[in-house]
């Protein structure tokens, strides 16, 4: 922790520049300690943040476009653990998203902060599970392509906190809600229970993730006397048409922080995708 300075956001840029899985889950562990001890300061007067064009990363798995990943059943070992690889590569991901949201953006109340941290440390401890259990099958992270997706979208929101709240945890995140009770459906089936067990788990504590999206995109809105829902939807069309799909996890959403007017709109939206 002597690298951190007593310093939260110097302790985010460690955490993002970390170059291995090792370093980035020790660096993440020791960060989210010291900030429980009180240890790390958010400090007004550090150095603004710099642009990042990609956080620290190991060198596999290869980046690839989303359209060129091979797509494998859940009913083979190579199958589940392909799937399972790229749930770790989305949550290895968010690692670095929940870092960059402290790093980034500056001036929020003390609670912003907190929230990441916390995220930033389920995470961590989400992809370790999921590596653990891919060793089960073989495998570790790298020895599967993936794709760069949610970074991207990071790299088009870094120039502001609300853009990064509605299109992160509220679009990209809140896809896992939707999709997760069907896939752990399909494991029980299965019978890997434990895999199933894991996700179970994921999409618990994930909700608490979309939901601190939610109060800190309204937040942004209140504090920039913006319409939450006209802006929702603006952002929804200039940004995220394509992840506008069903099935929707309405409870899930709504613990969330959903309401029902963006339920309507997404819903108008799907339709319209539809078209």
């Amino acid at each position: 922790m002597s690298g951190f300075g007593g310093c939260l956001f110097r302790a985010a840029r460690a955490c993002l520049d970390a170059g291995s899985v090792e370093a980035k889950l020790t660096l993440t562990a020791e960060a989210g300690a010291a900030f429980a001890a009180g240890l790390l300061r958010i400090t007004p007067d550090a150095p603004p943040p710099q642009p990042i064009r990609q956080p620290g990363r190991p060198p596999r798995p290869r980046l690839v476009e989303p359209r060129t990943l091979a797509r494998r059943g859940l009913g083979s070992r190579q199958g589940r653990a392909a799937f399972i690889h790229a749930i770790a590569h989305i949550e290895f991901n968010a690692i670095d998203l929940a870092w960059d949201a402290i790093y980034r953006f500056r001036g929020l109340p003390d609670a912003f902060c907190a929230d990441w941290v916390g995220v930033a440390t389920d995470e961590a401890r989400h992809f370790a599970l999921l590596q653990e259990r891919m060793a089960d099958f073989g495998h570790t992270y790298g020895d599967f392509d993936a794709h760069n997706g949610l970074w991207e979208m990071a790299t088009r929101t870094a120039h502001s906190d609300l853009a990064r709240m509605a299109l992160v945890p509220r679009v990209l995140e809140a896809r896992g809600l939707d999709v997760t009770p069907g896939m752990v459906a399909k494991l029980k089936a299965l019978g890997d229970l434990r895999t199933a067990e894991i996700l179970g788990l994921i999409l618990r504590e994930e909700v608490a993730h979309v939901a601190a999206g939610t109060r800190w995109y309204r937040h942004c809105c209140a504090r920039d006397g913006l319409d939450p829902r006209s802006t929702f939807r603006e952002l929804l069309m200039a940004h995220a048409g394509s992840a506008l799909r069903g099935p929707f996890n309405w409870p899930a959403r709504h613990d969330a922080g959903f309401d029902q007017a963006e339920r309507d709109l997404i819903e108008a939206l799907e339709a319209q995708a539809g078209d």
